[in-house]
């Protein structure tokens, strides 16, 4: 019996030998600048294979996905994948701090794995105002066929890439910001790549198409700089079913504020009158409107949308309300069998609360952002490269700010920006914002909690 049980343990670690990776997925990019007019005004913009906006990336959990980049700018340029939490792979973040850009004329390889990931976001370009001038697209990844979903099998996914848009090129916007002056309104507000109507007045194409009774999945990401929009569908339910990466409480709005970097997917069912419908992103929290459409077509229809938008929400405590209303799935799978809310995390011990207090001031006359008074200032080497290679003392120094803001009086300095954490601690970031605008966080690589 000895025997047989070694000859059936070899065999096993024969098959677990040979397993398979996960499938890859393989693109090619060229990355170039290309004149557009989407406001009517020629301007410069960066296209990723002749495309405004780039192409959709369509994964699965656990794919690898490998995309050369061919840099034909005059310029540096790097890509980061928003919402990718690289585990363990912070190489290809396609960040200042852990990556060095790609020189131009020279192309350079991504290789990362959605791992243990599912749910809609976005890439775009991470250094010298590239994203004011495109360079960005969709990137969803889809749940694995055994993996339960909490709703039905959509007849068609698509994505809607909404956000501000400026008409100046990104130097010149730069130029500004390093001239001490605020870089302003932007000239309007772009969906899929269009204000949806051209210079006369007339509507685009429809972007979309729908058959009646039929239910559709809509990704709708902002991918702006500065500005929160709302985004709705005239006559349209829309049950949001996920949210960045998680599956949320299935909820019916009218319509959603969608603040800058962030992605919603809802549901919509094809139930009204077979006719052309508009989808709508305006402006939230300014005193000016601006707008912009894209149009949904059920099939066969001939009948045009009407003229009457649907109007937006007013006042910021309608936002926040709807944000209460935003709650995790805490039954559904996400990208593994055990559901999403299987962690106790209502046991956390909080092991230490960081306080961070935003500003703006001008250092050596250019316009700089801090927080808790450093504006951070990017190293000659990659941060991560300084430390891998045991010359970060050489490079940057921790902890230039504490865990407290300093007076509201104090002035900005111009440093890297570090702060050291000790590996599996619980950190409460409480974020505070004295400005007149909205400011938008984006924690890199991690998942965290919104609690108050």
């Amino acid at each position: 019996m000895a025997g047989v049980a070694f000859v059936v343990f070899v065999s096993l670690l024969g098959l677990s030998a040979v397993r398979a990776e996960d499938p890859y997925l393989f693109f090619t990019w060229n990355v170039t600048y290309g004149t557009i007019s989407p406001l009517g005004v020629p301007q410069q913009a960066i296209l990723i294979n002749g495309q405004f906006p780039g192409p959709n990336i369509n994964s699965t959990t656990n794919n690898n996905v490998v995309v050369n980049v061919f840099n034909n700018l005059d310029e540096p340029f790097l890509l980061t994948w928003n919402g990718i939490q690289q585990r363990k792979n912070s190489w290809q973040d396609g960040m200042p701090g852990t990556n060095c850009p790609i020189p131009p004329g020279t192309n350079y390889t991504y290789h990362f794995q959605v791992k243990d990931q599912i749910g809609s976001f976005f890439y775009f370009p991470s250094i010298g105002m590239h994203r004011a001038a495109g360079g960005f697209g969709g990137l969803r990844i889809n749940s694995r066929l055994l993996i339960p979903v909490p709703f039905d099998d959509p007849a068609d996914d698509y994505t809607v890439l909404i956000g501000d848009w400026y008409t100046k090129s990104h130097k010149a916007l730069a130029g500004i910001l390093d001239a001490g002056r605020s870089i302003g309104n932007p000239a309007g507000i772009l969906m899929n790549g269009s204000p949806g109507k051209n210079a006369a007045g007339k509507d685009d194409a429809p972007l979309f198409a729908m058959e009646s009774g039929k239910t559709y999945r809509y990704r709708i990401c902002n991918v702006g700089l500065k500005l929160s929009l709302n985004f709705r569908i005239q006559n349209h339910l829309m049950k949001l079913v996920e949210m960045d990466g998680s599956h949320t409480v299935q909820n019916d709005y009218e319509s959603l504020d969608v603040h800058v970097g962030q992605c919603f997917s809802v549901l919509v069912t094809a139930n009204q009158e077979p006719k052309d419908y508009y989808m709508v992103a305006s402006t939230r929290f300014t005193k000016y409107m601006l707008t912009a459409t894209g149009i949904v077509r059920y099939a066969g229809s001939n009948v045009p949308p009407s003229t009457e938008l649907p109007a937006g929400p007013v006042g910021w405590a309608w936002s926040l309300n709807q944000w209460r209303s935003l709650r995790w799935n805490l039954t559904a799978s996400a990208a593994r069998p055990n559901p999403q809310g299987s962690y106790h995390y209502g046991g956390i011990n909080i092991t230490r609360t960081i306080k961070l207090a935003s500003s703006v001031g001008l250092v050596d006359g250019k316009r700089r952002f801090a927080l808790n008074g450093v504006s951070h200032v990017e190293t000659q080497t990659p941060l991560k490269l300084a430390e891998y290679y045991g010359i970060a003392d050489k490079v940057f120094k921790y902890d230039s700010i504490s865990d407290e803001p300093p007076a509201a009086s104090a002035a900005i300095t111009a440093a890297p920006n570090v702060l050291n954490a000790t590996f599996r601690d619980y950190i409460e970031i409480i974020l505070e914002n004295p400005e007149r605008s909205i400011q938008s966080y984006h924690l890199d690589g991690y998942s965290f909690f919104a609690v108050g």
